[in-house]
């Protein structure tokens, strides 16, 4: 069991949760009080995307991201940013018959693209999706060739920024531990293990301990489940010795018919740690055991 656990909240995500929730922060303005929100909640990390102010839909604008980003670093509350380098590796074929030409829902774009925002506003932390998977839509595919990865993971490494390695399934971790074998990734190696997103690893203890059991010592690791098990999760984490995600990416809901603010959902998790005899810890304890470079 690990008794000093950090809290990540992911404030909002890239899908179409904002359809379901008006609690789900689109705005730079609502998602940077979103981070402000969960830190002063317990959370130590806020996750961030970023959505068209408009429409809610997923954006990989620079400029938002910047006004996040400055909202967040000017107010009087501390918290690690974590930005994702997630956004431009959506493939969306044309149909089961006709796979081409791909939809125009597709956003794919290269390595250096992926990370403009990430290398202009230097977060303590970014994503990096370590491996390509099928999601419950019938023609999507979420790409992130072991090519790709490379170049993203060295331009990350270059910029100084700790990369945060997300582990949809058994394949990513053992892709991760071959970009960390080729000295692409630094110590101490951080990573989510992201469980119950179809079709990726379910949320049973079966399948989560499969891969905390085949995680290299010295690793820290967080994880998560959506929906329903997102709580039950924060139990599970620490249990299996790891640390904590919530938010409003991965759950809307905090009781049955009952929505939730990102702020509830960590106060949720933070009453369950708590209770179990852990100690939460702040941004600049997560600072000092992940090693992040703070600006």
């Amino acid at each position: 069991m690990n008794h000093d656990v950090f809290i990540t909240c992911a404030v909002t995500g890239s899908g179409q949760s904002h359809k379901k929730s008006h609690l789900v922060p689109i705005t730079p303005a609502q998602i940077a009080d979103a981070c402000i929100e969960a830190a002063r909640a317990g959370a130590a990390i806020a996750h961030v995307h970023v959505r068209d102010p408009e429409t809610g839909a997923p954006s990989r604008d620079p400029a938002l991201y910047r006004e996040v980003v400055e909202r967040v670093r000017s107010s009087d509350v501390d918290v690690v940013l974590n930005l994702t380098a997630g956004m431009g590796g959506d493939i969306v074929l044309g149909s089961a018959e006709a796979p081409l030409p791909l939809s125009p829902q597709s956003d794919i774009v290269g390595a250096t693209e992926r990370l403009v925002h990430v290398e202009e506003l230097l977060p303590e932390i970014c994503t990096l999706d370590c491996g390509t998977m099928n999601f419950a839509e019938a023609d999507y595919v979420m790409t992130n060739t072991p090519g790709t990865l490379r170049a993203m993971a060295a331009r990350i490494q270059a910029a100084g920024v700790r990369p945060e390695i997300e582990v949809f399934d058994t394949g990513h971790l053992w892709l991760a531990k071959t970009l960390v074998d080729e000295g692409l990734i630094d110590d101490p190696v951080m990573i989510q293990l992201c469980m119950g997103i179809p079709y990726g690893a379910p949320s049973d203890p079966n399948s989560l301990m499969a891969m905390v059991n085949n995680i290299p010592p010295g690793w820290v690791y967080s994880m998560f489940s959506i929906g329903r098990m997102q709580i039950p999760y924060a139990a599970q984490a620490v249990l299996a010795g790891g640390n904590v995600r919530v938010g409003l990416e991965d759950n809307i809901w905090l009781d049955r018919g009952v929505l939730a603010r990102n702020g509830d959902l960590v106060e949720r998790a933070a009453t369950i740690l708590t209770n179990m005899g852990c100690r939460i810890l702040g941004p600049a304890e997560v600072r000092e055991k992940l090693k992040l470079t703070r600006r």
